[in-house]
């Protein structure tokens, strides 16, 4: 017999615990089936541990230059180990606390893999596909994430070539690793791998590193990386990976020629694609394009009475924020509430290498294509006081303004901690903020979040510090 919710989130992650949680606010009795872990891909093999290995690579980072500071260490080392194993800590802490939170919504959680029986009943399977429990519910809302796209010419067999669960559960340190894909997950790994030792080979399709971003902060990030050590290979594609002794041989069609490059492994970091596979979704009716089901942005209906999408699984931007605002957008229109609609030309996005990089809004070539006359803005944090003091003078902020009425069209940051500094671009945008209330806006000194105003100010030509003659 089955058992009956007002709402059935499937996936528990950003999104569907979310939806959980504001759905058992709000007086809906709530269901919630996960299949593996609760907290999905971003608590337990995505966001959460990245950053906390990413973390242990900056310590590491910071002392190995303790001597800059005026201090002397006399050793120091990666442990790559203990690195992981705080990692997955990290991850299970707050695993746990999802768990917490369902049991203090008086949310139900069914542990298996959900599939829709017909539109108003879902089967809760095992891992034999046998079933469980079976519920009804007036709402389901789909929220089963994303996983690692595999290339027909890059298959992930978890041994020679990896995606990014493994990369970050790895059991020893791999001397050599070639990683494709310089996106987001693309560079996290690199920058860790290679301030651990690891000696990395980074292959990118496109002209610039982190394609999705302003140019400018892709060809930063290249030299900067370069600087570090890493090899970099953009315009740039694998044709082909070979077994070769213990490791691999990686042949990289580049524009100057054809590379053989030995490696223990290659990760493979191309982007990902929807987990929408073995979900009853085509039977009854839901729409599938490209790995990610078809919705009404508006409602996140899937145009099949009763069921709605979100998070990953309805395509990009995959983002674990976007997800989780979508999900009380969505709650709060069943309840019959008004929330703002998202926008999604004002969601930001942060990558969490070192330098980071972190942007909102148009690029400045997206701006131009879209026929806006504008004001580009650029302050370097060189000329800034604290990331002089704290050692970290890299990257810049770069602000573009519509000459005509203001609007401030995007915002993109390179450096220490600018995924901390974007927030104040999408806020500011959001309540349609211009750059003469950004510059009058007093910005504590020394700050690294002054280098935006100070970007803005050299976008409308009032700039002090950095020189710039005065045009007139």
């Amino acid at each position: 017999m089955a058992k009956e919710f007002d709402v059935c989130v499937i996936g528990s992650g950003p999104g569907g615990y979310v939806a959980a949680i504001r759905a058992s606010q709000l007086g809906f009795s709530t269901a919630i089936v996960e299949k593996r872990h609760l907290g999905g891909v971003c608590l337990n093999i995505g966001c959460i541990p990245t950053k906390a290995l990413l973390r242990s690579a900056e310590v590491l980072e910071s002392i190995q230059h303790a001597a800059d500071y005026g201090i002397e260490v006399s050793d120091s080392k990666a442990d790559f180990g203990g690195m992981v194993k705080r990692s997955r800590g990290v991850a299970n802490k707050m695993s746990k606390g999802v768990q917490f939170l369902m049991k203090a919504n008086k949310i139900q959680v069914f542990m298996g893999k959900g599939v829709f029986a017909s539109k108003s009943e879902l089967q809760v399977q095992d891992e034999s596909g046998n079933e469980t429990e079976r519920i009804k519910a007036k709402y389901f809302i789909i929220a089963t994430g994303a996983r690692p796209r595999s290339l027909p010419s890059l298959p992930i067999d978890g041994t020679m070539i990896i995606d990014s669960e493994k990369a970050m559960t790895m059991e020893k340190q791999p001397k050599k690793m070639v990683i494709v894909g310089a996106g987001a997950i693309g560079v996290e790994f690199a920058y860790f791998y290679n301030t651990i030792g690891t000696d990395v080979t980074l292959v990118e399709l496109q002209k610039t590193l982190v394609p999705v971003e302003d140019a400018d902060v892709g060809k930063e990030l290249g030299k900067l990386y370069k600087k570090k050590g890493i090899t970099v290979l953009t315009e740039s594609t694998v044709e082909s990976v070979t077994k070769k002794g213990k490791g691999v041989e990686v042949t990289i069609k580049t524009p100057k020629g054809e590379e053989k490059v030995a490696a223990d492994v290659v990760l493979s970091a191309v982007g990902v694609t929807g987990n929408v596979e073995g979900l009853g979704l085509e039977e009854i009716g839901v729409s599938i394009e490209r790995g990610a089901i078809v919705v009404d942005k508006s409602n996140y209906s899937t145009g099949v009475e009763g069921i709605y999408a979100i998070g990953d699984i309805i395509g990009a931007p995959w983002l674990a924020h976007k997800a989780s605002h979508e999900a009380i957008v969505l709650v709060e229109q069943l309840a019959g509430l008004n929330p703002k609609a998202i926008n999604y030309e004002n969601i930001p996005g942060c990558t969490y290498c070192e330098p980071q990089v972190a942007s909102v809004g148009l690029t400045e070539a997206a701006a131009k294509e879209a026929g806006y006359d504008i004001k580009v803005g650029k302050f370097p944090l060189s000329a800034s006081g604290k990331a002089t003091a704290l050692g970290h003078e890299e990257g810049f902020v770069k602000v573009i303004f519509d000459a005509k009425y203001g609007e401030w069209l995007g915002c993109h940051m390179i450096g220490f901690g600018v995924t901390e500094m974007i927030s104040e671009a999408v806020v500011a945008r959001d309540l349609e903020t211009t750059g003469h209330e950004i510059i009058s806006a007093v910005h504590p000194h020394p700050t690294l979040s002054e280098a935006v105003m100070e970007a803005v100010a050299e976008a409308y030509n009032e700039g002090v510090h950095l020189g710039t003659p005065v045009k007139k």
